[in-house]
């Protein structure tokens, strides 16, 4: 059966961007707080929170894609990837929240980061999706 859940992080959240250079200090406060709230995310999302108890003692997915969204603050132009830092945080925080064993290459398609809607304050919004039957095209 293939599965799909979409996290939304709440808006607001202090975003990582790879083009700007923070103190480690801020960058490891904001990188906890972006994997605290997917955790909490997901343990706000009831179908989400059922199908992680029916799929006990193990990880939800043995392997997943996830597709990514940034919701920037504001219209305009924007490069999603740049925001890379924070979405590996929140990745971490679905492997903390018990959805995948690992992020490593083996378990884990992506994220694949995409620009999503205007949203006040700014957004993630994460779609996982089951990838057992992914096959890869060689490069």
């Amino acid at each position: 059966m293939s599965q799909s859940f979409t996290v939304e992080l709440p808006p607001g959240l202090a975003l990582l961007n790879a083009n700007r250079r923070v103190h480690h200090h801020v960058r490891a406060t904001r990188t906890r707080a972006l994997r605290a709230a997917t955790i909490e995310a997901v343990a706000g999302h009831r179908e989400l929170m059922a199908a992680l108890a029916a799929a006990k003692p193990g990880p939800l997915f043995t392997r997943a894609r996830i597709v990514a969204y940034l919701r920037p603050a504001r219209a305009g132009r924007a490069d999603p990837a740049n925001w890379y830092p924070s979405f590996k945080a929140a990745v971490d925080g679905l492997v903390d929240a018990g959805l995948l064993e690992d992020d490593d290459h083996t378990r884990l398609i992506g994220p694949d980061m995409r620009l999503g809607s205007r949203t006040p304050g700014g957004q993630i919004v994460l779609v996982i999706s089951d990838a057992t039957g992914w096959t890869d095209v060689a490069a």
